[in-house]
């Protein structure tokens, strides 16, 4: 029976290597929002002949807009996003929206530049409602967390220290929102990606995934911690990773595949969002197996006390021996 609670410094050691450029990057150069957390309008516009991407952007400054950020797309069409429109421009009627206006107005001066130009898809998010959907997601991640640290410590309540399973699947959640943040942190720096409400929903997506995993694996060390009476700890877990690997594995590479396939043949838009969730859930399959579980071994050991001070007698817990780490099955008291 191979041993990973023996290697688990091995696991943090790799967390804390892909966990740290990310969190790096986003000290130095945060997130890159797009419309919905910083307002502004998003225009995706498909002309007619080739146009060149710097030209573009000289015409937009033109017409007003220097601050236009102009991104092309495998399809060949641009993803245009300038600042919020200015409401009430000249010659606007009854039936005429504002926007359409002011948008009426930069597309022919487009057109004049660089011949017909169709409007793919429109978008305009205002200040206020911004700042709104900053404040709801930031609001929506740390409640769901909450949630799901106390229903997992409800659920395990009839097991020694339930509170331990709750902190641990809290714990294994950041890592893996820390990996997703970090990576798209690197990649706005690196290729311009722009992180939108879609985004929000592929983090609370992964969590939810993320914490189904990581209760699997955890109902199993309940299971065996009765059927395993008198078993070093660490015996018990090593033996529930080993019986639920095959099931976590199986069930997230389906899921990856999927995106994948979607990442390759799907939409543009719809790209960052399927790649948060392709990073999200790999993470999550790890995490959910080699640091959740892991956490509940070095809180158990008192690994942790040890390392600050705070327990003289931690070290007085080694190693399960070799011979005991073949699990055998518990002997029934009559």
């Amino acid at each position: 029976m191979f041993d990973f609670v023996s290697k688990r410094n091995w696991f943090f050691l790799l967390s804390a290597l892909v966990i740290l450029p990310g969190v790096l990057s986003l000290a130095l150069f945060g997130l890159r929002p797009g419309i919905e957390f910083t307002s502004g309008s998003l225009l995706t516009l498909q002309f007619e002949r080739e146009v060149e991407q710097a030209a573009l952007r000289e015409e937009l400054g033109r017409a007003g807009h220097g601050e236009a950020v102009v991104q092309r797309t495998s399809e060949g069409s641009y993803l245009v996003r300038v600042r919020p429109l200015d409401q009430g421009a000249a010659g606007t009627t009854s039936d005429q929206q504002p926007e359409a206006t002011e948008r009426q107005a930069l597309l022919s001066q487009l057109e004049e530049a660089f011949g017909p130009v169709d409007v793919l898809s429109y978008d305009t998010v205002s200040p206020i409602v911004a700042t709104e959907i900053v404040r709801n997601s930031a609001l929506a991640v740390v409640v769901a967390s909450a949630f799901i640290m106390l229903y997992i410590w409800w659920a395990f309540r009839h097991v020694p220290n339930p509170l331990r399973y709750g902190v641990s699947a809290i714990l294994a959640l950041v890592h893996d929102v820390l990996v997703v943040l970090g990576s798209f942190s690197i990649l706005g720096v690196v290729a311009g990606v722009e992180v939108d409400s879609m985004f929000i929903t592929a983090v609370l997506t992964v969590i939810g995934f993320s914490v189904h995993d990581t209760i699997v694996v955890f109902d199993r060390i309940r299971e065996n911690m009765r059927r395993e009476a008198g078993r070093p700890f660490a015996v018990v877990v090593n033996h529930s990773l080993l019986q639920t690997m095959g099931r976590s594995l199986t069930t997230s590479l389906t899921v990856i595949l999927t995106l994948v396939a979607l990442l390759l043949f799907g939409g543009v838009t719809i790209r960052p969002f399927l790649l948060a969730l392709l990073i999200g859930i790999t993470v999550g399959t790890y995490s959910s197996i080699f640091i959740a579980s892991m956490i509940l071994v070095v809180w158990e050991r008192g690994d942790l006390a040890r390392l600050l001070g705070h327990r003289k007698d931690a070290a007085a817990l080694p190693e399960v021996a070799e011979s005991e780490r073949v699990v055998r099955p518990a002997v029934r008291s009559r």
